[in-house]
């Protein structure tokens, strides 16, 4: 396939369009990140980058804790709200209809709308220019009871979930394969000793 070259830049999608409360239960604020991933899994780590500008950059600064909040298709527009409208001037949750709820491990609020959420203690924060990223372990995730199975195994493909994608939303898409799927063994079709 022929490629154009351009320029280097935020081209990779898509990622989650996750909402990030911070404050406290009595004042929380939350606002949209698509600049958040995992950087490793022992200690659990992962990390947002925010512009110095942001409302939520000083709260989560001075607190030093933060919660990723994953969003379902329900979520769009109060997750589209928070990105575009700033704490400064309004309550963005009593707008949007969100409530929060007390986390277990941080006094950063948890978006209760949200089905899955992670409780982040921030480690630190690394200038890189236009954004700040603050790296932070993950102290507690918060899980919707409906998304566990009788074993208490985690069906997370029942939420959902969001993603964002250069400027749009997206409701996740059917399943098309899990982890090491390409290299497992194939059943036989007719398994020795089965009549047809």
């Amino acid at each position: 396939m022929s490629k154009l070259q351009w320029k280097g830049s935020t081209l990779l999608a898509p990622v989650p369009a996750a909402l990030v409360s911070c404050g406290t239960l009595e004042k929380p604020n939350a606002l949209t990140i698509a600049w958040t991933g995992i950087t490793c899994s022992d200690p659990p780590m992962t990390y947002i980058s925010v512009r110095p500008e942001r409302y939520s950059y000083d709260i989560i600064k001075e607190s030093g804790e933060f919660v990723i909040n994953l969003t379902s298709g329900a979520m769009a527009r109060a997750t589209d709200f928070c990105g575009v409208r700033s704490g400064r001037e309004m309550d963005k949750l009593a707008a949007t209809g969100l409530t929060v709820e007390p986390a277990r491990e941080i006094a950063a609020p948890v978006i209760a709308q949200s089905p899955l959420a992670l409780e982040c203690r921030v480690k630190q924060i690394i200038p890189l220019g236009s954004h700040d990223m603050f790296l932070a372990e993950i102290v507690a995730v918060d899980v919707e009871e409906r998304l566990l199975d009788e074993t208490g195994k985690l069906h997370l493909e029942k939420a959902g979930l969001m993603a964002y994608s250069h400027g749009e939303y997206f409701a996740m898409g059917k399943k098309i394969g899990s982890f090491g799927y390409s290299v497992r063994k194939k059943r036989p079709k007719n398994p020795a000793g089965k009549k047809k």
